[in-house]
């Protein structure tokens, strides 16, 4: 059995298998298929990289949508304090902002790879980029790993952490799914996940650009609320994206659902009486406007001619002369904004992939597979997933830190 572990992939879980290999075993090289280290890492967080969160354990695995039970082992090895505290000693500071969400204090995301980079350094791993991975072979003594430019090396254990097929310009193209197919591991179904979601209602393409904050979202998907939420939107030429509806997506694809529609409070602080009675107010205080001239007072500009075309009722009416029903349905509009979700956008625009290699032929104490000793998996490769907030991240961070402990002990205990 060779003293040597070889990890796949450079991104965060990457990375982190990588060093924590290293503090036991002296031979760890990590390989990765782009020109540099953390490629996907760099545009997280639109460039500002939301590293994890600052909530406590049971928070952290509720926002954990896909097998969260998988994750309890690997968060009390190495948890969201563990990772605040190995990027500062590296030279990374960080802070917290709305919703505990953490960002390095410059807000570059290049400082969380940087702070990575120098560990790996420091704790003398191998790094080979630009290298391409073109099979696993197992060997009586361990594994023989081959490269694209006819290259062979020889480990005791390996580690995928090559990540999912989202944003395949960086590299995630689903390498590690075969990977782990030659091995015989079952693959759930990929699909993009914290993704923007399609409607079918054409008027999105009126209200493109159009942001709306303080929200509220209720998602309905063959008659059952899957996900509410309230929080921040926009208005986008196919649908709807922002916040809480990438959030929304991850339970949109929880399963394939016939029918799904999303409908939005637009006056989520007022019950339907109080926003009758500020109609009622409106209506009196601007008694002779038309109601396309009163309906700003309620909206923004660009939501007001698709509401009268939704309602039904005269633009032109004078508001004095509207019926207690024609009030009704502007209430019932208003809170009741419904958009008819016919999918999602694709891989290129989903924030990460939800499905992979499945957690139940990978021990969840020490990520090795079931299928084969001495193979070990880390991160977005595997079917985890979950939502926006440093959640994901944390993940990879956990899984990644597990990983490498797991693989140095492996091969150290093989070699006695």
């Amino acid at each position: 059995m060779m003293n040597k572990i070889i990890v796949i992939g450079g991104g965060p879980a990457g990375m982190l298998a990588a060093v924590s290999a290293s503090e036991n075993i002296k031979q760890v090289i990590l390989v990765e298929k782009n020109e540099k280290l953390g490629k996907k890492l760099f545009i997280t967080g639109k460039g500002r990289c939301n590293i994890t969160n600052s909530a406590d354990k049971s928070v952290i695995m509720n926002n954990i949508v896909s097998n969260p039970k998988f994750m309890f082992s690997a968060l009390d090895r190495f948890d969201n304090n563990d990772i605040c505290s190995e990027l500062e000693e590296n030279g990374c500071r960080i802070k917290e902002e709305r919703g505990g969400r953490i960002f390095p204090v410059s807000d570059h995301s290049s400082d969380v790879i940087r702070a990575l980079s120098d560990d790996l350094k420091k704790h003398g791993v191998t790094v080979r980029l630009n290298t391409c991975v073109k099979q696993i072979s197992k060997t009586e003594d361990g594994f023989e790993v081959s490269f694209d430019d006819g290259k062979k090396e020889k480990c005791g254990a390996v580690i995928i952490a090559t990540g999912g097929v989202s944003y395949p310009a960086t590299g995630s193209t689903g390498d590690g799914l075969k990977f782990a197919e030659a091995f015989e591991h079952t693959i759930v179904k990929t699909v993009p996940s914290l993704v923007p979601l399609c409607v079918s209602e054409s008027f999105c393409k009126d209200l493109q650009g159009l942001s709306l904050k303080n929200t509220g979202l209720k998602m309905i998907c063959d008659g059952k609320t899957v996900y509410e939420d309230m929080g921040e939107m926009l208005f986008t030429h196919f649908g709807i994206s922002g916040p809480m509806i990438l959030s929304a997506s991850s339970y949109y694809q929880k399963k394939d659902y016939a029918a799904c529609k999303v409908i939005l409070d637009l006056k989520p602080a007022l019950s339907e009486e109080e926003l009758d009675a500020r109609l009622l107010r409106e209506i009196s205080e601007n008694h002779e406007k038309h109601v396309i001239n009163m309906l700003p007072e309620l909206l923004p500009q660009k939501m007001v001619p698709v509401i009268a075309e939704l309602s039904g009722i005269d633009p032109h009416k004078k508001c004095g002369d509207l019926t207690r029903e024609e009030r009704q349905t502007f209430v019932k509009l208003l809170k009741n904004f419904e958009l008819n979700v016919t999918g999602t956008r694709g891989f290129e625009e989903a924030i990460i992939t939800k499905g992979g290699v499945s957690v139940k032929e990978i021990s969840p104490g020490t990520m090795m597979s079931k299928k084969c000793e001495g193979l070990f998996f880390a991160g977005e490769v595997m079917d985890l997933d979950a939502l926006t907030g440093g959640f994901n991240l944390q993940i990879a961070w956990s899984t990644g830190y597990a990983a490498g402990v797991s693989a140095a002990e492996y091969v150290m205990s093989n070699e006695e």
